[in-house]
């Protein structure tokens, strides 16, 4: 097993956030360039560091470590997704399944509007969703071996010398993907 060398002063979390009806929409290149400057704007003003990260068409999970007694996690959220929503306008709006509620609150139909969040108990814990984060696209059928799909930080931690590049390899490790 990799060895995570974190140095967490604050709580982490792990977050699925996932598109409106799975839209397949997130890769591309609109939406990822509009979500690097989301977080980018909202860390500046309410910093967290990314521990990990993978961008599917229909989803994301990731993790955050927030400094020391911050919790806010919503309203990082609704900031970064309202401003993709925004600079992404034209990708947005899709009528055909925008209901009352949502053209009444101004919602576009990028977003679910919830997200699911898990706080990182241990060591064990983070070992364990970084796998899942970074197994995810070969889980889902998006690439053959994890190295292989560029939407994550996987390569971020090969370089840190983490993970082999040939972690991951492909679907002879499912109990990854199954924890």
């Amino acid at each position: 097993m990799p060895y995570y060398r974190r140095v967490r002063t604050g709580p982490t979390y792990f977050f699925t956030v996932v598109s409106y009806h799975r839209r397949p929409i997130l890769c591309h290149d609109t939406i990822r360039h509009s979500l690097r400057i989301a977080i980018e704007n909202v860390r500046a003003t309410r910093p967290f560091s990314i521990d990990a990260w993978v961008l599917l068409p229909d989803h994301l999970h990731c993790i955050w470590t927030l400094p020391d007694g911050d919790h806010d996690i919503s309203t990082r959220w609704l900031l970064i997704k309202r401003s993709v929503s925004r600079f992404s306008a034209g990708m947005a709006l899709d009528p055909d399944t925008r209901r009352a509620s949502m053209r009444k609150h101004r919602e576009s139909t990028i977003w679910q509007r919830r997200f699911w969040e898990h706080q990182i108990r241990d060591e064990r814990d983070l070992e364990r969703h970084l796998e899942y984060i970074h197994f995810n696209p070969v889980k889902h059928g998006h690439a053959e071996r994890v190295v292989d799909w560029p939407y994550s930080t996987f390569h971020r931690y090969v370089r840190e010398g983490v993970y082999a590049k040939d972690w991951g390899g492909g679907k002879d490790i499912e109990d990854v993907a199954a924890e």
